[in-house]
């Protein structure tokens, strides 16, 4: 028994050996290699380094490279050999290699902002932060990073070939973020904290039409708005209106009609493009496997299998609002507290018209007042009350006009210490 479990040992180790052989020894062509035959030395440098790209030794590479940019600094294959670094760091990965990846990109957009590999190097700084995304509950630092770089291809480089693929990442970014909000609304609508849900819900769907449970938000937040009071009821059947004409085939489109009646409200008609855009939706759903629920527990990203095909995405981040029940707080002060600075087109004004400073002088009149004359005065003393003596003040004697002066201490002799 003893020697089949080491027969099964080291057959394992020589198979996990032989795979990483075999990994070590694939060869991954490189995206963006020059094709043009020529023995020019800057050219030869390139090809080596490429062949290292592909081999795996990504810090031979980079070295090769850098032997080019400085010896040759004329070369036509200088752009070619910092996206080539960049490449090199994409293709190491880990923290550090997309780290330093991103930092090159971003400088070869900046130094080589129309050339065609810019809208490469811009992808390539998306899906450096997309394939760090975390699940839908954890922290969406990376997912907010990911929906600003892939914008960023789709502003800078509508026309591009990665402007497609680009778009339909950014409705996979935006489906994890959607469903981060939402599962935050669902535990304060469980709470009935209706203020709270029906705010973040708001912002949900305003936001992110295109999400595959923004109808269930609809519902759940005319619901919580409904709760709130009579004085919301308006937006309570705003919500419910909504889902019934943006997505008339949903399975909370027939409850929302009748809330609808119930409120006696007009039930809104169906948009017919809003219909079209669900059954293409519906027949170009991903669908899951049956070990999708295994492998979205084992896997570090969200699951996105639910996201829109369709549609245009939103341009814009989402922006915290404030609960509607929240009293907006009104200004009492009065005037406008705003300085503002114009230039004077006849410079010949500031010497006909007087000093503003002379008219806030008190005692003027008219517009050519000046300042009234001052007059010194003269203040005395007010007289001490009575029963009380001023000690300060000088001792007069009854019929002169000269102060007394006071005696003064006659000092005693010091005792002599016996």
């Amino acid at each position: 028994m003893r020697s089949v479990y080491v027969i099964r040992l080291s057959g394992l180790v020589l198979l996990s050996l032989l795979l990483a052989l075999t990994a070590g020894c694939r060869r991954k062509k490189y995206e963006n290699p020059i094709t043009k035959d020529t023995q020019q030395p800057d050219k030869v440098l390139y090809d080596k380094a490429i062949r290292d790209v592909e081999r795996g030794r990504y810090e031979v590479a980079r070295l090769t490279l850098q032997t080019l940019i400085n010896t040759y600094d004329t070369s036509e294959y200088l752009a070619k050999a910092k996206l080539a670094i960049a490449d090199s760091w994409f293709r190491e990965g880990g923290a550090n290699g997309l780290a330093q990846a991103e930092a090159e990109y971003k400088d070869f957009i900046l130094f080589y902002p129309t050339m065609e590999e810019a809208a490469e190097s811009q992808e390539k700084v998306c899906m450096i932060h997309y394939r760090q995304m975390e699940k839908a509950d954890r922290d969406n630092m990376h997912a907010l990073k990911a929906e600003e770089e892939c914008r960023q291809v789709l502003v800078q480089f509508p026309n591009s070939k990665f402007a497609p693929r680009v778009n339909q990442l950014v409705r996979n970014i935006q489906e994890a973020l959607a469903e981060g909000e939402m599962r935050v609304s669902d535990f304060y609508y469980k709470k009935q904290s209706w203020a709270s849900s029906s705010n973040r819900m708001q912002a949900l769907t305003d936001q992110y039409p295109l999400f595959s449970r923004a109808d269930e938000a609809l519902f759940k937040m005319g619901d919580a708005y409904n709760r709130m009071g009579p004085r919301f009821k308006d937006r309570s059947g705003k919500a419910y209106a909504k889902l019934v004409r943006e997505y008339p085939l949903s399975a909370y489109a027939d409850d929302a009609k009748k809330r609808l009646q119930e409120m006696e409200m007009a039930v809104p008609e169906a948009d017919p493009k809003a219909v079209a855009r669900m059954k293409y939706e519906a027949e170009n759903r991903t669908k899951a496997s049956m070990l999708a629920p295994v492998g979205n527990m084992l896997k570090r990203g969200p699951d996105v299998r639910m996201a829109a095909k369709s549609g245009d995405p939103a341009m814009t981040t989402i922006r915290p609002s404030i609960p509607v029940n929240v009293p907006i707080p009104v200004s009492t002060e009065t005037g406008t507290t705003d300085v503002t600075v114009s230039t004077v087109g006849d410079s010949a004004t500031l010497d006909k018209n007087p000093d503003a400073r002379l008219s806030k002088q008190p005692g003027a009149t008219g517009d050519a007042a000046a300042p009234a004359a001052q007059t010194p005065t003269v203040t005395t003393p007010a007289a001490p009350a009575a029963g009380t003596a001023d000690q300060n003040a000088p001792i007069v004697s009854k019929g002169t006009l000269e102060p007394v002066k006071k005696p003064k201490k006659v000092k005693e002799p010091k005792k002599k210490k016996n």
